[in-house]
Protein backbone atom coordinates (compact mmCIF):
# COMPACT_ATOMS: atom_id res chain seq x y z
CA UNK A 1 0.00 0.00 0.00
CA UNK A 2 2.78 2.45 0.89
CA UNK A 3 4.44 1.91 -2.51
CA UNK A 4 1.11 2.24 -4.32
CA UNK A 5 0.30 5.52 -2.58
CA UNK A 6 3.79 6.89 -3.15
CA UNK A 7 3.36 6.38 -6.88
CA UNK A 8 0.17 8.44 -6.90
CA UNK A 9 0.50 12.19 -7.41
CA UNK A 10 -2.80 13.23 -9.02
CA UNK A 11 -6.24 11.81 -8.22
CA UNK A 12 -9.45 12.51 -10.13
CA UNK A 13 -12.76 11.65 -8.44
CA UNK A 14 -15.89 11.26 -10.56
CA UNK A 15 -18.88 12.32 -8.44
CA UNK A 16 -16.67 14.21 -6.02
CA UNK A 17 -19.60 15.97 -4.31
CA UNK A 18 -20.96 12.82 -2.69
CA UNK A 19 -21.00 12.32 1.05
CA UNK A 20 -18.24 9.71 0.95
CA UNK A 21 -16.26 10.86 -2.06
CA UNK A 22 -15.91 14.43 -0.76
CA UNK A 23 -14.46 13.03 2.47
CA UNK A 24 -12.08 10.83 0.49
CA UNK A 25 -10.96 13.91 -1.46
CA UNK A 26 -10.10 15.72 1.77
CA UNK A 27 -8.01 12.80 3.01
CA UNK A 28 -6.08 12.49 -0.28
CA UNK A 29 -5.53 16.25 -0.20
CA UNK A 30 -4.17 16.08 3.36
CA UNK A 31 -1.75 13.37 2.24
CA UNK A 32 -0.24 15.86 -0.19
CA UNK A 33 -1.85 14.54 -3.36
CA UNK A 34 -3.17 16.79 -6.09
CA UNK A 35 -6.92 16.20 -6.08
CA UNK A 36 -9.53 17.19 -8.63
CA UNK A 37 -12.94 15.88 -9.56
CA UNK A 38 -16.26 16.39 -11.27
CA UNK A 39 -19.91 16.53 -10.36
CA UNK A 40 -23.20 17.38 -12.01
CA UNK A 41 -23.84 20.52 -9.97
CA UNK A 42 -22.39 22.90 -7.42
CA UNK A 43 -23.23 22.03 -3.81
CA UNK A 44 -22.05 22.99 -0.35
CA UNK A 45 -19.78 19.93 -0.44
CA UNK A 46 -18.11 20.91 -3.72
CA UNK A 47 -17.74 24.53 -2.62
CA UNK A 48 -16.04 23.38 0.59
CA UNK A 49 -13.63 21.31 -1.51
CA UNK A 50 -12.84 24.31 -3.70
CA UNK A 51 -12.04 26.37 -0.60
CA UNK A 52 -9.20 23.99 0.27
CA UNK A 53 -7.76 24.12 -3.25
CA UNK A 54 -9.45 21.14 -4.91
CA UNK A 55 -10.52 21.80 -8.49
CA UNK A 56 -14.07 20.77 -9.36
CA UNK A 57 -15.49 20.47 -12.88
CA UNK A 58 -19.27 20.88 -13.03
CA UNK A 59 -19.85 18.54 -15.93
CA UNK A 60 -18.80 14.99 -16.71
CA UNK A 61 -16.80 15.10 -19.92
CA UNK A 62 -13.72 13.41 -21.41
CA UNK A 63 -11.69 16.63 -21.45
CA UNK A 64 -11.58 16.56 -17.65
CA UNK A 65 -9.25 13.56 -17.84
CA UNK A 66 -5.66 14.40 -18.75
CA UNK A 67 -2.63 12.17 -19.08
CA UNK A 68 -1.07 13.45 -15.85
CA UNK A 69 -3.79 11.79 -13.73
CA UNK A 70 -2.49 8.70 -11.94
CA UNK A 71 -5.78 7.20 -10.78
CA UNK A 72 -9.52 7.82 -11.22
CA UNK A 73 -11.94 7.06 -8.39
CA UNK A 74 -15.61 6.72 -9.26
CA UNK A 75 -18.55 7.21 -6.93
CA UNK A 76 -20.87 4.23 -6.40
CA UNK A 77 -23.45 6.17 -8.42
CA UNK A 78 -21.12 6.30 -11.45
CA UNK A 79 -20.70 3.35 -13.84
CA UNK A 80 -18.11 2.64 -16.51
CA UNK A 81 -20.30 4.20 -19.20
CA UNK A 82 -19.46 7.60 -17.73
CA UNK A 83 -17.45 9.59 -20.32
CA UNK A 84 -14.65 10.29 -17.84
CA UNK A 85 -14.30 6.62 -16.91
CA UNK A 86 -14.23 5.71 -20.61
CA UNK A 87 -11.55 8.33 -21.31
CA UNK A 88 -9.44 7.14 -18.39
CA UNK A 89 -9.48 3.58 -19.72
CA UNK A 90 -8.49 4.85 -23.19
CA UNK A 91 -5.48 6.59 -21.62
CA UNK A 92 -4.55 3.55 -19.56
CA UNK A 93 -5.41 5.22 -16.24
CA UNK A 94 -6.74 2.80 -13.61
CA UNK A 95 -10.34 3.37 -12.48
CA UNK A 96 -11.37 2.11 -9.04
CA UNK A 97 -14.56 2.45 -6.99
CA UNK A 98 -14.91 4.70 -3.97
CA UNK A 99 -15.18 1.73 -1.53
CA UNK A 100 -11.99 0.21 -2.92
CA UNK A 101 -10.12 3.52 -2.66
CA UNK A 102 -11.28 3.90 0.93
CA UNK A 103 -10.14 0.35 1.65
CA UNK A 104 -6.69 1.03 0.21
CA UNK A 105 -6.35 4.10 2.40
CA UNK A 106 -7.43 2.11 5.43
CA UNK A 107 -4.46 -0.23 4.97
CA UNK A 108 -2.16 2.51 6.23
CA UNK A 109 -4.49 3.62 9.03
CA UNK A 110 -5.91 2.31 12.29
CA UNK A 111 -9.30 1.72 10.75
CA UNK A 112 -12.62 1.58 12.57
CA UNK A 113 -15.47 0.44 10.31
CA UNK A 114 -19.08 0.65 11.53
CA UNK A 115 -21.46 -1.70 9.72
CA UNK A 116 -25.07 -2.77 10.28
CA UNK A 117 -28.56 -2.37 8.89
CA UNK A 118 -29.36 0.39 11.41
CA UNK A 119 -27.43 2.77 13.62
CA UNK A 120 -24.29 3.08 11.48
CA UNK A 121 -24.29 6.85 11.18
CA UNK A 122 -25.05 7.73 14.79
CA UNK A 123 -22.65 5.09 16.13
CA UNK A 124 -19.91 6.32 13.79
CA UNK A 125 -20.59 9.89 14.86
CA UNK A 126 -20.42 8.99 18.56
CA UNK A 127 -17.10 7.22 18.01
CA UNK A 128 -15.64 10.16 16.07
CA UNK A 129 -16.74 12.61 18.75
CA UNK A 130 -15.43 10.34 21.53
CA UNK A 131 -12.04 10.00 19.84
CA UNK A 132 -11.79 13.75 19.37
CA UNK A 133 -12.62 14.38 23.03
CA UNK A 134 -10.08 11.75 24.13
CA UNK A 135 -7.26 13.26 22.06
CA UNK A 136 -7.33 10.67 19.23
CA UNK A 137 -8.33 13.13 16.52
CA UNK A 138 -9.31 10.85 13.57
CA UNK A 139 -9.85 11.12 9.86
CA UNK A 140 -13.49 10.22 9.27
CA UNK A 141 -16.01 9.64 6.49
CA UNK A 142 -19.58 8.93 7.59
CA UNK A 143 -23.06 9.10 6.11
CA UNK A 144 -24.44 12.05 8.06
CA UNK A 145 -23.24 15.36 9.45
CA UNK A 146 -22.14 15.50 13.07
CA UNK A 147 -23.44 18.81 14.37
CA UNK A 148 -20.49 21.19 14.35
CA UNK A 149 -18.10 18.66 12.75
CA UNK A 150 -19.50 17.77 9.33
CA UNK A 151 -19.70 14.37 7.65
CA UNK A 152 -15.97 14.03 7.08
CA UNK A 153 -12.72 15.45 8.30
CA UNK A 154 -8.96 15.13 8.45
CA UNK A 155 -7.49 14.51 11.89
CA UNK A 156 -4.05 14.62 13.48
CA UNK A 157 -3.67 10.94 14.31
CA UNK A 158 -3.53 7.70 12.34
CA UNK A 159 -7.16 6.71 13.06
CA UNK A 160 -9.72 6.48 10.28
CA UNK A 161 -13.42 6.01 11.13
CA UNK A 162 -15.75 5.04 8.29
CA UNK A 163 -19.38 4.11 7.93
CA UNK A 164 -19.27 0.73 6.21
CA UNK A 165 -22.16 0.22 3.78
CA UNK A 166 -23.26 -3.32 2.98
CA UNK A 167 -24.97 -2.40 -0.32
CA UNK A 168 -23.33 -4.37 -3.14
CA UNK A 169 -20.95 -5.73 -0.46
CA UNK A 170 -19.03 -2.45 -0.53
CA UNK A 171 -17.77 -2.95 3.01
CA UNK A 172 -15.75 -5.98 1.93
CA UNK A 173 -13.14 -3.58 0.51
CA UNK A 174 -12.32 -2.43 4.06
CA UNK A 175 -9.66 -4.00 6.27
CA UNK A 176 -10.25 -2.39 9.68
CA UNK A 177 -8.51 -2.85 13.00
CA UNK A 178 -11.95 -2.69 14.64
CA UNK A 179 -15.12 -3.81 12.89
CA UNK A 180 -18.53 -3.06 14.41
CA UNK A 181 -21.87 -4.67 13.53
CA UNK A 182 -24.91 -2.88 14.98
CA UNK A 183 -27.67 -5.08 13.51
CA UNK A 184 -28.49 -7.45 10.66
CA UNK A 185 -31.94 -7.21 9.05
CA UNK A 186 -33.54 -7.45 5.64
CA UNK A 187 -32.66 -4.48 3.44
CA UNK A 188 -31.27 -3.80 -0.03
CA UNK A 189 -33.33 -6.70 -1.33
CA UNK A 190 -32.90 -5.29 -4.83
CA UNK A 191 -29.37 -6.67 -4.51
CA UNK A 192 -29.40 -9.43 -1.86
CA UNK A 193 -31.40 -12.63 -2.39
CA UNK A 194 -32.62 -12.93 1.19
CA UNK A 195 -31.64 -12.51 4.85
CA UNK A 196 -29.21 -15.43 4.65
CA UNK A 197 -27.39 -13.75 1.77
CA UNK A 198 -27.19 -10.56 3.85
CA UNK A 199 -25.87 -12.45 6.89
CA UNK A 200 -23.26 -14.15 4.73
CA UNK A 201 -21.99 -10.74 3.65
CA UNK A 202 -21.61 -9.68 7.28
CA UNK A 203 -19.76 -12.92 8.00
CA UNK A 204 -17.35 -12.02 5.22
CA UNK A 205 -17.00 -8.53 6.69
CA UNK A 206 -16.07 -9.99 10.09
CA UNK A 207 -13.24 -11.89 8.42
CA UNK A 208 -11.87 -8.67 6.92
CA UNK A 209 -10.80 -7.40 10.34
CA UNK A 210 -7.00 -7.32 10.59
CA UNK A 211 -5.22 -10.07 12.50
CA UNK A 212 -5.02 -8.98 16.12
CA UNK A 213 -8.00 -6.67 15.65
CA UNK A 214 -11.46 -6.90 17.18
CA UNK A 215 -15.00 -7.46 15.96
CA UNK A 216 -17.66 -5.74 18.10
CA UNK A 217 -21.34 -6.65 17.80
CA UNK A 218 -24.77 -5.98 19.27
CA UNK A 219 -25.49 -9.52 20.39
CA UNK A 220 -29.08 -8.98 21.49
CA UNK A 221 -29.51 -9.52 17.74
CA UNK A 222 -29.16 -13.32 17.26
CA UNK A 223 -27.84 -12.90 13.72
CA UNK A 224 -25.05 -10.64 14.96
CA UNK A 225 -24.38 -13.10 17.80
CA UNK A 226 -24.03 -15.87 15.23
CA UNK A 227 -21.56 -13.86 13.15
CA UNK A 228 -19.47 -13.03 16.24
CA UNK A 229 -19.48 -16.65 17.41
CA UNK A 230 -18.49 -18.10 14.06
CA UNK A 231 -15.74 -15.76 12.93
CA UNK A 232 -12.04 -16.20 13.63
CA UNK A 233 -11.60 -12.67 14.95
CA UNK A 234 -11.67 -11.98 18.69
CA UNK A 235 -15.12 -10.58 19.43
CA UNK A 236 -16.75 -8.37 22.02
CA UNK A 237 -20.51 -8.25 22.45
CA UNK A 238 -22.68 -5.45 23.75
CA UNK A 239 -26.39 -5.20 24.44
CA UNK A 240 -29.13 -4.74 26.98
CA UNK A 241 -29.98 -8.40 27.53
CA UNK A 242 -26.57 -9.89 26.68
CA UNK A 243 -22.98 -8.86 26.15
CA UNK A 244 -19.58 -8.15 27.65
CA UNK A 245 -20.76 -4.54 27.91
CA UNK A 246 -24.35 -4.04 29.05
CA UNK A 247 -26.76 -1.22 29.87
CA UNK A 248 -28.82 -1.70 33.02
CA UNK A 249 -31.28 0.45 34.97
CA UNK A 250 -32.17 2.40 31.80
CA UNK A 251 -34.17 5.61 32.27
CA UNK A 252 -35.79 7.16 29.22
CA UNK A 253 -36.34 10.82 30.14
CA UNK A 254 -37.40 13.96 28.30
CA UNK A 255 -33.76 15.15 28.53
CA UNK A 256 -32.21 12.00 27.08
CA UNK A 257 -31.17 8.46 28.01
CA UNK A 258 -29.54 7.47 31.30
CA UNK A 259 -28.22 4.04 32.23
CA UNK A 260 -25.64 2.17 34.26
CA UNK A 261 -22.87 0.58 32.23
CA UNK A 262 -21.53 -2.85 33.21
CA UNK A 263 -18.53 -4.83 32.03
CA UNK A 264 -18.97 -8.55 32.61
CA UNK A 265 -21.06 -7.98 35.71
CA UNK A 266 -18.95 -5.16 37.16
CA UNK A 267 -20.41 -1.66 37.16
CA UNK A 268 -18.21 0.82 35.31
CA UNK A 269 -20.34 3.88 36.00
CA UNK A 270 -23.25 5.92 34.72
CA UNK A 271 -23.82 7.15 31.18
CA UNK A 272 -26.06 10.00 30.05
CA UNK A 273 -26.64 10.85 26.41
CA UNK A 274 -28.73 13.80 25.13
CA UNK A 275 -30.32 11.53 22.50
CA UNK A 276 -33.44 9.45 22.75
CA UNK A 277 -34.77 5.92 22.44
CA UNK A 278 -33.57 2.39 23.05
CA UNK A 279 -31.70 2.39 19.74
CA UNK A 280 -29.51 5.21 21.00
CA UNK A 281 -28.74 3.28 24.19
CA UNK A 282 -27.37 0.57 21.91
CA UNK A 283 -25.47 3.11 19.79
CA UNK A 284 -23.89 4.52 22.94
CA UNK A 285 -22.93 1.00 24.06
CA UNK A 286 -21.22 0.40 20.70
CA UNK A 287 -19.18 3.59 21.13
CA UNK A 288 -18.39 2.67 24.74
CA UNK A 289 -17.20 -0.82 23.75
CA UNK A 290 -15.01 0.70 21.04
CA UNK A 291 -13.52 3.18 23.49
CA UNK A 292 -12.76 0.48 26.04
CA UNK A 293 -11.16 -1.66 23.32
CA UNK A 294 -8.83 1.28 22.61
CA UNK A 295 -8.09 1.66 26.36
CA UNK A 296 -9.82 5.02 26.63
CA UNK A 297 -10.73 5.60 30.30
CA UNK A 298 -14.43 5.09 31.02
CA UNK A 299 -14.67 8.59 32.51
CA UNK A 300 -13.61 10.12 29.18
CA UNK A 301 -16.03 7.91 27.27
CA UNK A 302 -18.92 8.91 29.54
CA UNK A 303 -18.09 12.63 29.42
CA UNK A 304 -17.88 12.62 25.62
CA UNK A 305 -21.25 10.85 25.26
CA UNK A 306 -22.81 13.41 27.61
CA UNK A 307 -21.62 16.19 25.26
CA UNK A 308 -22.52 14.41 22.02
CA UNK A 309 -24.04 17.09 19.72
CA UNK A 310 -26.10 14.73 17.59
CA UNK A 311 -26.34 14.14 13.84
CA UNK A 312 -28.28 16.16 11.29
CA UNK A 313 -31.45 14.42 10.04
CA UNK A 314 -31.55 12.11 13.06
CA UNK A 315 -34.63 13.41 14.91
CA UNK A 316 -33.31 16.90 14.23
CA UNK A 317 -35.53 19.76 15.38
CA UNK A 318 -36.18 22.03 12.38
CA UNK A 319 -38.47 24.48 14.15
CA UNK A 320 -39.98 24.84 17.62
CA UNK A 321 -42.28 27.70 18.49
CA UNK A 322 -45.76 28.35 19.85
CA UNK A 323 -46.00 24.75 21.11
CA UNK A 324 -45.52 23.47 17.54
CA UNK A 325 -42.50 21.28 16.73
CA UNK A 326 -41.13 20.22 13.35
CA UNK A 327 -38.64 17.34 13.35
CA UNK A 328 -36.77 15.66 10.50
CA UNK A 329 -35.38 12.12 10.46
CA UNK A 330 -33.56 10.04 7.86
CA UNK A 331 -35.26 6.76 8.81
CA UNK A 332 -36.18 4.75 5.71
CA UNK A 333 -36.57 1.20 7.09
CA UNK A 334 -39.48 -0.02 9.26
CA UNK A 335 -37.23 -0.69 12.26
CA UNK A 336 -35.81 2.84 12.01
CA UNK A 337 -39.28 4.38 11.81
CA UNK A 338 -40.40 2.56 14.95
CA UNK A 339 -37.24 3.68 16.77
CA UNK A 340 -37.72 7.29 15.64
CA UNK A 341 -41.34 7.44 16.79
CA UNK A 342 -40.48 5.84 20.15
CA UNK A 343 -37.76 8.44 20.64
CA UNK A 344 -40.17 11.26 19.79
CA UNK A 345 -42.78 9.90 22.22
CA UNK A 346 -40.07 9.85 24.90
CA UNK A 347 -39.00 13.41 24.16
CA UNK A 348 -42.45 14.91 23.54
CA UNK A 349 -44.88 12.68 25.47
CA UNK A 350 -47.92 14.96 25.20
CA UNK A 351 -47.69 15.97 21.53
CA UNK A 352 -49.96 14.83 18.72
CA UNK A 353 -47.58 13.37 16.12
CA UNK A 354 -48.20 13.77 12.39
CA UNK A 355 -45.67 11.73 10.43
CA UNK A 356 -44.91 12.59 6.82
CA UNK A 357 -43.19 9.53 5.39
CA UNK A 358 -41.65 9.48 1.93
CA UNK A 359 -40.90 5.86 0.97
CA UNK A 360 -37.38 5.44 -0.45
CA UNK A 361 -37.17 3.05 -3.43
CA UNK A 362 -40.04 1.12 -4.97
CA UNK A 363 -38.31 -2.21 -4.41
CA UNK A 364 -37.71 -1.59 -0.69
CA UNK A 365 -41.34 -0.48 -0.26
CA UNK A 366 -42.61 -3.60 -2.02
CA UNK A 367 -40.38 -6.08 -0.20
CA UNK A 368 -41.10 -4.58 3.24
CA UNK A 369 -44.66 -3.35 2.64
CA UNK A 370 -46.33 -5.06 5.61
CA UNK A 371 -43.49 -4.06 7.95
CA UNK A 372 -43.80 -0.44 6.84
CA UNK A 373 -47.57 -0.59 7.35
CA UNK A 374 -47.22 -1.69 10.97
CA UNK A 375 -44.40 0.72 11.86
CA UNK A 376 -46.57 3.82 12.39
CA UNK A 377 -48.66 2.74 15.38
CA UNK A 378 -47.11 5.47 17.57
CA UNK A 379 -48.14 8.21 15.14
CA UNK A 380 -51.55 9.88 15.30
CA UNK A 381 -51.65 10.56 11.56
CA UNK A 382 -49.50 9.59 8.59
CA UNK A 383 -49.16 11.40 5.26
CA UNK A 384 -47.48 9.59 2.38
CA UNK A 385 -46.32 11.30 -0.84
CA UNK A 386 -45.17 9.49 -3.95
CA UNK A 387 -42.31 7.04 -3.54
CA UNK A 388 -38.83 8.49 -4.04
CA UNK A 389 -37.43 6.96 -7.23
CA UNK A 390 -33.82 5.78 -7.00
CA UNK A 391 -32.03 2.76 -8.51
CA UNK A 392 -35.32 1.02 -9.42
CA UNK A 393 -36.40 -0.18 -12.84
CA UNK A 394 -39.52 1.04 -14.62
CA UNK A 395 -40.98 -2.45 -14.14
CA UNK A 396 -40.52 -2.13 -10.37
CA UNK A 397 -42.47 1.14 -10.38
CA UNK A 398 -45.50 -0.70 -11.78
CA UNK A 399 -45.62 -3.17 -8.88
CA UNK A 400 -46.10 -0.82 -5.92
CA UNK A 401 -47.35 2.68 -5.11
CA UNK A 402 -47.97 4.92 -2.11
CA UNK A 403 -51.74 4.35 -2.16
CA UNK A 404 -51.11 0.67 -1.41
CA UNK A 405 -49.01 1.61 1.62
CA UNK A 406 -51.64 4.09 2.85
CA UNK A 407 -54.35 1.44 2.59
CA UNK A 408 -52.33 -0.97 4.72
CA UNK A 409 -51.40 1.66 7.32
CA UNK A 410 -55.10 2.47 7.67
CA UNK A 411 -55.92 -1.21 7.96
CA UNK A 412 -53.46 -1.38 10.87
CA UNK A 413 -55.46 1.27 12.75
CA UNK A 414 -53.57 4.50 12.05
CA UNK A 415 -55.18 7.38 10.19
CA UNK A 416 -53.30 7.79 6.89
CA UNK A 417 -53.73 9.74 3.68
CA UNK A 418 -51.99 9.92 0.33
CA UNK A 419 -50.99 13.38 -0.91
CA UNK A 420 -48.70 12.93 -3.92
CA UNK A 421 -46.67 16.15 -3.97
CA UNK A 422 -44.82 18.23 -1.39
CA UNK A 423 -46.56 21.55 -2.06
CA UNK A 424 -50.01 20.15 -1.33
CA UNK A 425 -48.71 18.42 1.79
CA UNK A 426 -47.39 21.76 3.05
CA UNK A 427 -50.76 23.41 2.32
CA UNK A 428 -52.61 20.65 4.15
CA UNK A 429 -50.33 20.85 7.19
CA UNK A 430 -50.47 24.64 7.30
CA UNK A 431 -54.26 24.43 7.59
CA UNK A 432 -54.15 21.57 10.10
CA UNK A 433 -51.25 22.13 12.47
CA UNK A 434 -51.97 23.93 15.73
CA UNK A 435 -50.32 24.21 19.17
CA UNK A 436 -49.63 20.81 20.68
CA UNK A 437 -48.73 19.20 17.34
CA UNK A 438 -45.41 17.68 16.27
CA UNK A 439 -44.76 17.17 12.56
CA UNK A 440 -42.09 14.58 11.76
CA UNK A 441 -40.77 14.33 8.22
CA UNK A 442 -39.24 10.87 7.77
CA UNK A 443 -37.31 9.38 4.86
CA UNK A 444 -33.97 9.25 3.04
CA UNK A 445 -35.14 11.45 0.17
CA UNK A 446 -35.78 15.23 0.13
CA UNK A 447 -38.83 14.99 2.44
CA UNK A 448 -37.10 17.42 4.82
CA UNK A 449 -38.06 20.17 2.36
CA UNK A 450 -41.64 19.88 3.62
CA UNK A 451 -40.59 20.75 7.16
CA UNK A 452 -38.51 23.71 6.00
CA UNK A 453 -41.37 25.11 3.88
CA UNK A 454 -43.94 24.54 6.61
CA UNK A 455 -41.78 26.30 9.18
CA UNK A 456 -41.52 29.36 6.93
CA UNK A 457 -45.24 29.35 6.15
CA UNK A 458 -46.09 29.21 9.87
CA UNK A 459 -43.37 31.73 10.80
CA UNK A 460 -41.78 29.29 13.21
Amino acid sequence: MENWLNRINTVHIVGIGGTGTSGLAKIFNALGKKVQGSDARKTIQTQNLEKIGIRVFYEHKPLNIAGNIDIVVRSQAINFENPECKRAKELGIPVISYPRALGLLMLRKRGIAVAGTHGKTTTSAMIVFMLKQAGFDPDFVIGGEICGCGNSGVGKTNFLVVEACEYKRSFLHLVPEIGIITSIEEDHLDYYRDINDIKNAFEDFSERVQPGGRIIGMIDDPRVQSVIDNCGTIGFGYGIEHGDIQAKNIRFTEEGNRFDCYHRGQKLGKIYTPVFGKHNVLNALAATTTGLTLDIPFSKIASSLAMFPGVLRRSQIIAKKNDIVIVDDYGHHPTEIVATLKGLRQRFPTKKIIAVFQPHQYSRTRFLLEDFASSFTLADEVIVPDIYFVRDSEQERKLINSEMLVERITRNGTNARYIPDFDNIVKYLASTVKPGVLVATIGAGPVYEIGLKLGKMLNL
